[in-house]
C-alpha cells in the first residue's frame, strides 16, 4: 500500500508542477492585458487629479509656440524678410492695429486703417516735448540735474541717467528723441517756466494750434497712458516736427557717447532703420508702453517726396519695423507700375 500511495503522490505533484508552469508561461500576456485594460481608468483618474500639471504642459506648449512666433517676428531686422503681401484691393497687409501713411507734399492719403482711433501714444509724446522745449527759447547749454522727481513712479522703468547726473538741455533733448530717455524728458518738462504743469499746458495748447483735436497730453515722457492721439493727428505732429532742424538731427542720430557718473556710456537710436542705407529718414520716433503697444512714426523721403508713416499698436518687437519696410516696398512697386503705365502711354 505504501508504494502505491507514494507513487500517487509523486504523480499528483508532477501534474501540479506542469499546471503551474503552463500558468506562468501564459502569465506575462495575461498580466499585460490586465495591466493595459486597467491603465485607462487610472490615467483618466490621474489626469483628473493632476489637472494643474496638464495646465502647465499647455503653458509650456504655448511658450514654445510663442518662441516660434518670436523667431519669426525677429526676421524683419533684415530688410528682405519683410515680405510684401497684398490684400484683395492691392494694398499691403500690415500687422499694426492702426496706421496712416500720407504723401506730405500732396496731402494724398496712401494707406489708412483706424486713422481716427484715439489711442495711447507712449513715447511719440517726446516729439511734442521737443517742440515745446525749443519754442520756449531756453538756453540749450544750461545744465539740468536729474533728481527724484524724474524717477518713473508709474511704470517703474529704469534709466542709466542716475540721480545727480548733470547734462545740458541740448544733451537731454537728444537723449529723449534718439534713445527715448524718460528721465531726460521728465527733466526737460520739470525745468520749463511754470514747471511740469506749465509744460503740459503748453503741450496741449500746441496740439490745438496744430489742429490735433484728438490729442491730449498729461506728461512729457509718454509713460502716462492718458497721453492719447489718433494716427491722423500724429501725422500732423510728424509734419510739424520736420520743420525743426534739431528734431530732425537728434531723432535720426545713430548714437552718441555721453559721460554719466564718470563713465562714457553709449546711447543708441531706438529705430534701427535710421542706420539702414536704403532709408532716407528726416524725423523718427518710437514708442512703447503696454497700453499702446509698439509704435513708430517717421518722415521718410521716397521717390523724392516726403512720406509720413504712422504705425500704432504693432504686436511683437519687430512688427513696426517690418511694417515700415512693407510700406516702402509697396510704394516702390507703385512707382514702378506708374512708370510702366506712363511709358506705354507715350506716343511711339
Amino acid at each position: 500500500m505504501k508504494p502505491r500511495i507514494l507513487l500517487a503522490a509523486l504523480l499528483s505533484l508532477s501534474l501540479a508542477h506542469a499546471g503551474w508552469s503552463t500558468a506562468l508561461a501564459a502569465a506575462p500576456s495575461s498580466a499585460k492585458t490586465a495591466k493595459t485594460s486597467a491603465a485607462k481608468p487610472v490615467v483618466k483618474k490621474a489626469v483628473a487629479k493632476t489637472a494643474p500639471v496638464k495646465k502647465k504642459a499647455v503653458a509650456t506648449k504655448a511658450t514654445k509656440a510663442t518662441k516660434k512666433v518670436a523667431v519669426k517676428r525677429a526676421a524683419p531686422l533684415v530688410d528682405e524678410s519683410a515680405d510684401l503681401e497684398l490684400d484683395a484691393r492691392g494694398f499691403p497687409v500690415l500687422r499694426s492695429a492702426a496706421f496712416y501713411v500720407a504723401n506730405q507734399q500732396t496731402g494724398e492719403v496712401l494707406l489708412e486703417r483706424n486713422g481716427a482711433a484715439v489711442v495711447p501714444i507712449a513715447s511719440i509724446t517726446k516729439l511734442m516735448t521737443a517742440m515745446v522745449v525749443l519754442e520756449a527759447g531756453q538756453s540749450l547749454s544750461e545744465e539740468i540735474t536729474i533728481n527724484n522727481e524724474d524717477l518713473d513712479q508709474l511704470k517703474g522703468t529704469g534709466s542709466r541717467l542716475v540721480l545727480g547726473t548733470r547734462l545740458s538741455r541740448e544733451a537731454l533733448l537728444q537723449l529723449a528723441l534718439m534713445s527715448s530717455e524718460n528721465r531726460a524728458a521728465s527733466a526737460l518738462g520739470r525745468n520749463y517756466p511754470g514747471g511740469i504743469q506749465g509744460f503740459v499746458a503748453a503741450m496741449n495748447i500746441k496740439a490745438r494750434l496744430l489742429g490735433m483735436s484728438d490729442t491730449r497730453f498729461h506728461d512729457s515722457s509718454g509713460l502716462n497712458p492718458a497721453n492719447v492721439s489718433s494716427p491722423r493727428d500724429l501725422a500732423r505732429l510728424v509734419t510739424a516736427s520736420a520743420s525743426y532742424p534739431l528734431i530732425r538731427e537728434f531723432s535720426t542720430t545713430h548714437e552718441r557717447h555721453i559721460e554719466v557718473a564718470g563713465r562714457m556710456l553709449r546711447f543708441g537710436n531706438t529705430n534701427s532703420l535710421v542706420k539702414n542705407p536704403d532709408w532716407e529718414i528726416s524725423v523718427s520716433k518710437t514708442g512703447y508702453i503696454s497700453e499702446a503697444g509698439r509704435c513708430l512714426v517717421m518722415q521718410a523721403w521716397m521717390h523724392r517726396q516726403p512720406v509720413v508713416i504712422v504705425l500704432m499698436d504693432s504686436v511683437g518687437r519687430y512688427t513696426r519695423t517690418a511694417d515700415a519696410q512693407r510700406v516702402r516696398k509697396w510704394l516702390d512697386v507703385q512707382a514702378t507700375e506708374r512708370v510702366a503705365v506712363a511709358s506705354k502711354a507715350r506716343p511711339g
